[in-house]
This record gives C-alpha cells, structure tokens and sequence, in this order.
C-alpha cells in the first residue's frame, strides 16, 4: 500500500515523546500520502507503552518478547508494518516541517533502496551527519567518516552514500525485506546500517543523503560508567570485525585477518585489552559471520553483484572533480 510508516525503536523514550512526536505528526501532514506511526519496544522499564496508549492511542505498539538490542527491534517493527515505505527513526529525533517532502522524489527511481536526512543538533544547526565517505585503511573498512559538497546547489538532488543511518532513514520496505532486514547478529548496536547499507548496494540498489530533510538529534549527556564505555567499544570493535568478516572477498579477508592480528598484539601491548576480548568475541561468533555469508552469496548466486570496491568507486565517481569537505 502506498503511504509511509514511521517505525520508531524504543527504550525507555517517554520523556522525548512528547517533543518528539508532535513534529513527526507535523511533517506527515505537510505530504498527502497515508501514513502510520508504528513504535518497537525493546521491553522498557519506564512507563513508555502506558503512556503512549493514554496520550497517542492511535500508535500502533510492537513490544519485544525480552530486551533484544536495535536490529531486532527495528525489524520487529517494519515487519509489521503495512505502507511500501518506511521510516526508521530513533527516539530522540526530531523532524522539521517539511522533512519528507525532499525525500518522495527518489522512490521515483526503480532502484532506490532508501534515503537519510541532514542530522543536526537538537538546539542548534550543527551538522551531526553528512552523507557517508568511503574509506579504507589497507583492506580495512572506516565506518565513519561523513562528507558535503562546498556548493550547496550541487547538493539538491542527493548525494550517495555509503550508508544511510538507522537514525533517520527512510527505506523501500519491500527491498528491505527482501535482504531480511538488519542482520541481527549485531545486536544489541553498532554498524548494522552500515552492513544492510551494503548489502543493498551489492544488489545494484543506490543510498542517498538529502541535504534538505532536516532533522534534530539529541546528543546524549549520560555520564557512563568506565565499564559501560569499555562494553560499548568492545560491541562496536566485534561489529566492525563482522562487517569484514561478512563482505570481504576471501583475499581479502586473509590480508584482513592479518591485519587485524598485528593490531591486536599493537594494543595488546599498549594495555587495550578491551580490544583482545573484541577479537574473542568475534572468534565467538564466527559460525554466525560465515553463515551470514553464505546466505549473502546464496542471494547473489546467478546475479552480478557488486563488491565493497565497486560501491566505493560509485560514490567516488560521483564526487569526482567536486569540492568537497570532509568530517
């Protein structure tokens, strides 16, 4: 069905709905296309369903059966949802007016598989997100790394990106499903719209960056525990492992591993051990990674498929003799 659902994963967001929300009400009424708000619950502890049932009953809620981490949470809710687009959207974001109005255009194009806006501060315009910079350091993938043209007006009609954010991407649901959603093996977060990004470019299916949908993001101020930081760079280090272990072609892969070896002995000895558990965790879980694999080369089969290369030079190619800034 043509129209849009807004898919919104959530954890204990009750204080952001209602600044959140009222915006995301604004920009669907500014297109003439039916929509949904759909939010994906990942089991919270404040009173987030309760309060959403009493002052926006008209959401549709989808809760996890136990706390599951953003790739599971996300899919839960596009899988219920029921319009041909789908708007992923993090629970401290916010929409201007006219947020959806620039990013209709590029489903006009058979093979868009989705779009993010320009992400700026909650408070201020500064730019949090530009689109996505390919980047490699030997054969190893950057995964960040964001960029805009110097020239504004070269910008209107989109930039490719490498990947397109989970905190505002808009997505063809039918394509989406069709590569099965985030791959859930990087739960509970980090670098999974990097790795479902690139397998839909593989498939020939393009990722834009619109510099004119605007949307604010509320940067957490949360004091974390060192124990909580040295967690999160453990999941983000064994996502990136993922990523290679997942996309790389197995020439690659062997220069990759290592690669990744001398790093590990690097930090090893400049007492990283953060990063040594990353690699056990990886080792961990490789069954996983090679299944993800095949899976993704059993789509491919009897198709042509890009390689991580490939995608790169398309974005690239298509910045080639501009000016650029880099971030």
């Amino acid at each position: 069905m043509q129209g849009i659902s807004v898919v919104i994963p959530n954890y204990n967001g009750t204080k952001l709905f209602p600044q959140t929300l009222p915006t995301v009400y604004n920009a669907l009424h500014h297109i003439s296309l039916p929509f949904e708000i759909i939010v994906s619950d990942d089991c919270s502890t404040d009173d987030s369903i309760s309060f959403l049932q009493k002052n926006f009953p008209e959401i549709k809620i989808v809760a996890n059966e136990k706390n599951s981490g953003f790739s599971v949470t996300a899919n839960n809710g596009i899988r219920n949802a029921q319009f041909d687009l789908a708007l992923l959207l993090n629970s401290d974001v916010k929409l201007e007016a006219e947020y959806f109005v620039h990013q209709l255009k590029y489903f006009e194009h058979h093979d868009t598989f989705g779009v993010m806006g320009r992400i700026i501060g909650w408070d201020d315009a500064i730019i949090q997100d530009g689109a996505k910079y390919p980047s490699f350091h030997g054969v190893k993938i950057k995964t960040s790394g964001n960029y805009l043209l110097e020239n504004e007006d070269e910008m209107q009609n989109g930039l490719y990106t490498m990947y397109i954010s989970g905190a505002n991407a808009l997505l063809d649901r039918k394509k989406f499903l069709e590569i099965e959603g985030f791959n859930e093996l990087f739960s509970p977060f980090y670098v999974e719209d990097f790795e479902f990004s690139l397998r839909a470019w593989r498939r020939g299916w393009k990722c834009y960056y619109d510099y004119q949908s605007v949307c604010h993001h509320q940067t957490s101020t949360t004091i974390q525990s060192e124990n909580k930081k040295r967690y999160i760079r453990k999941i983000y280090n064994r996502n990136k492992m993922f990523l290679h272990g997942i996309h790389l072609t197995a020439g690659k892969r062997y220069v990759y591993y290592f690669q990744l070896f001398f790093e590990g002995v690097a930090k090893l000895v400049t007492g990283n051990f953060y990063f040594i558990q990353s690699i056990f965790l990886f080792i961990d879980r490789y069954s996983d990674v090679r299944e993800s694999r095949r899976r993704l080369l059993q789509k491919e089969k009897g198709k042509k498929h890009l390689s991580v290369d490939e995608v790169a030079a398309i974005v690239l190619t298509s910045i080639k003799g501009k000016q650029i800034r880099r971030f």
